[in-house]
């Protein structure tokens, strides 16, 4: 009580000072100011402790420093710098500041706590009586009844909330009564409501729980979300208002993971710093894996060769009978389809000076414009992108050469390439393997050149791994009323011969490529980090270009595994 009191005088004296000086009363008025401070002062200091804080103060050099400085100023010819500051500091405005400040340093700002009820037995045990103002924002808390003594607890505080910053209610906490309701023979949902139809100040009567020992710490674990959620629609979550909605793609600081159900979380970089509830990884697999069947949604109707710059390789849908087998890798999407995917832990990554340039692997439907895409960055900046060069077991023919269209290689050779898992994919056509192998991926990047792959969207989780780091964009067509009006005049490679040739595309060409790209999309789209509609191909072009760039000069999050490699 007693520095609250010197403070507010010694700030009065303060702003006596100022005016005794700039209304031009000159040194004595403020030297006799000075001797007058500790008399105005002495009613205050009852103890040696007093004493001493009244000799600190005096002795600051600010104190003497200021006294300095208007001695200076009043016994010389003042500048015209000076005499334009004193003119400054004389207008009204100022003097009106300085009006306020001693206005405002004579109230008191000490909290009004509500009074005790007077029916507290004297045998109860302690409680707390805690007032929180309410606004637009939830209390931030949740609570939960025990079944057995019927007793209702505080479940859980809402980092960032309102029950978080006041630091006054906690986890453990009993509740005994909501603006002097009585809560002991009420469900959760009951006292929900009450707080719901409160308005203005809320009153608490509590019981305290044991405290921890303080709180703790905020991890930094970061989740990019591989699935969108909407709590109202969660039927599970103990409080809807608590939930955080997200959708997939957004990255979530994990705040608290205390409950092995339900987590807490924010946005990262969101300006509201309030946690949400968000179902855990481990509840939201049970759940998928309750609701999934495993079955195979993506249908294997697109056979291609692999596809290089100088032709494409796709295969028309139209030779199904032909084409015996599509590319195979190491995973089916039988697995894949089972996989259940709910949170990956990311971290920041940018591309160091001299590190190998991150896999750029494109994915999208047969005739959505891959190839298109590939073909103008290479030729935008043929000494940045290249291309792998592909494995087949056929004979060479007289026009080709080792290495430039293929890498040729015995069918036994290729055989055993295969069970040695060196293909990223591979398949069989007219009785000939064809194949992508990771060494040519390698070889492209140890050129400290940015290697472009395409391939079916089920191999994706074999190349992301902290040695490539591919960065995924997935090519989606427009709507078919635009591809038939801008696909009208363009061709699609058909698959009859080994050589292909082109044909228009068909109105069932244009629905199959709607249908496989939302397929793709659904399936594999937690996969997907840039996402770009092929409407116009110079604008797809522009904007894939655009993204590349950013993914070597900017930071962008990836899984943490990437990190630590």
């Amino acid at each position: 009580m007693y520095l609250n009191t010197c403070h507010l005088q010694t700030t009065r004296f303060i702003s006596k000072l100022y005016r005794c000086y700039f209304n031009s009363t000159g040194a004595g008025c403020l030297y006799e100011l000075l001797s007058a401070l500790p008399v105005q002062l002495q009613a205050h200091v009852d103890s040696a402790d007093d004493r001493s804080f009244l000799h600190t103060m005096f002795g600051e050099r600010s104190l003497h420093s200021l006294v300095k400085v208007l001695e200076e100023l009043q016994g010389k010819v003042l500048s015209v710098e000076v005499r334009e500051l004193l003119k400054l500091l004389s207008k009204p405005h100022i003097k009106s500041l300085l009006s306020v400040h001693d206005t405002v340093a004579q109230k008191s700002y000490e909290p009004e706590l509500p009074p005790l009820p007077d029916d507290i037995d004297d045998d109860e045990d302690s409680v707390k009586i805690i007032r929180l103002v309410k606004n637009k924002e939830p209390l931030g808390a949740t609570i939960k009844r025990d079944e057995r003594t019927g007793a209702i607890f505080i479940a859980r505080i809402m980092r960032g909330g309102a029950a978080d910053r006041s630091g006054l209610i906690h986890v453990g906490d009993e509740l005994k009564e909501v603006n002097g309701i009585p809560v002991d023979d009420k469900r959760p949902e009951d006292i929900i409501r009450i707080l719901a139809q409160s308005q203005g100040a809320i009153t608490f009567k509590v019981v305290p729980g044991i405290l921890d020992e303080g709180p703790a710490k905020e991890p930094k674990v970061y989740l990019r979300a591989l699935f969108d959620y909407n709590p109202e629609e969660d039927t599970a979550i103990p409080c809807k208002e608590a939930g955080l909605a997200f959708r997939r793609g957004d990255v979530l600081q994990v705040v608290s993971q205390d409950d092995a159900t339900w987590w807490q979380a924010k946005h990262e970089g969101g300006a509201d710093h309030r946690a949400g509830l968000i179902p855990s990884k481990h509840f939201q697999e049970r759940r998928l894996a309750h609701r999934r069947p495993l079955t195979n949604t993506l249908p294997q109707k697109i056979t291609r060769k692999p596809s290089s710059f100088r032709r494409s390789f796709r295969l028309s849908k139209r030779n199904k009978k032909t084409n015996k087998s599509m590319y195979e890798c190491k995973k089916s999407e039988q697995y894949d389809t089972a996989d259940l995917p709910t949170y990956e832990e990311v971290a920041h990554y940018r591309k160091g000076h001299g590190a190998k340039h991150r896999l750029v692997v494109l994915v999208g439907p047969t005739g959505v414009g891959l190839n298109e895409l590939k073909r103008k960055l290479l030729i935008s900046d043929p000494q940045h992108f290249s291309v792998t060069i592909p494995h087949t077991s056929r004979g060479k023919r007289s026009q080709e050469s080792d290495g430039v269209e293929y890498h040729f290689i015995s069918k036994h050779l290729f055989e055993t390439d295969i069970h040695n898992t060196k293909f990223i994919e591979h398949g069989e056509y007219k009785g000939n393997y064809y194949g992508t192998s990771v060494d040519s991926v390698r070889s492209v990047l140890a050129k400290n050149k940015v290697c472009l792959l395409d391939v079916q969207p089920h191999t994706l989780k074999n190349l992301r791994t902290a040695e490539f780091k591919p960065f995924v964009v997935f090519v989606k067509p427009p709507s078919i009323e635009r591809l038939r009006e801008t696909r009208k005049n363009a061709k699609i490679i058909s698959g009859k011969d080994d050589k292909g040739s082109a044909k228009p595309f068909t109105e069932e060409d244009f629905l199959e490529m709607i249908n496989a790209a939302q397929l793709m999309e659904n399936q594999y789209g937690h996969l997907f980090e840039k996402v770009i509609v092929n409407d116009d191909l110079t604008t797809a072009f522009s904007e894939l270009k655009t993204a590349l760039r950013k993914v070597e000069t900017e930071t962008h999050w990836v899984p943490i595994s990437w990190t630590h490699s």
